[in-house]
């Protein structure tokens, strides 16, 4: 669960990101950015969230709904998933202390994906800013 304050940019178990795998998964995110800031702003403008989430990691996993699968939009090698602040919440991965500080440090979701990093060896919410056109 996350509660403490340096949980949201460090969560438990999880090393700081080398920039060799920020590059690994920012390079992967570009692949599918446009497709995941239009998910973003139809969960907003529909009412689901004000805080949408999209869990990135190299195998399924059963958290939100997938979105992209591999290898599904120009050969990105992570799976993708649309979820929410409030399922977070509901399945206690941030617990009630930790939900003020995550809104808190959330960035405009018009400007940057909120990707929950889900790999081997870690977990780690990173915010990518969508590529300009």
């Amino acid at each position: 669960m996350i509660d403490e304050p340096e949980a949201l940019s460090n969560a438990p178990n999880s090393p700081e990101l080398s920039g060799k795998y920020l590059g690994m998964i920012t390079a992967d995110f570009v692949k599918v950015s446009e497709f995941i800031q239009e998910a973003a702003h139809q969960i907003r403008q529909r009412g689901f969230s004000n805080y949408p989430i999209f869990v990135a990691c190299q195998q399924p996993q059963p958290l939100g709904s997938v979105l992209i699968g591999r290898g599904e939009m120009n050969d990105n090698q992570w799976y993708y998933s649309a979820t929410f602040l409030e399922e977070f919440l509901q399945r206690e991965i941030i617990g009630e202390d930790g939900e003020e500080l995550f809104k808190e440090s959330y960035k405009d979701p018009a400007e940057y994906a909120c990707l929950f990093i889900i790999d081997a060896d870690f977990t780690k919410f990173i915010f990518v800013p969508y590529p300009e056109d």
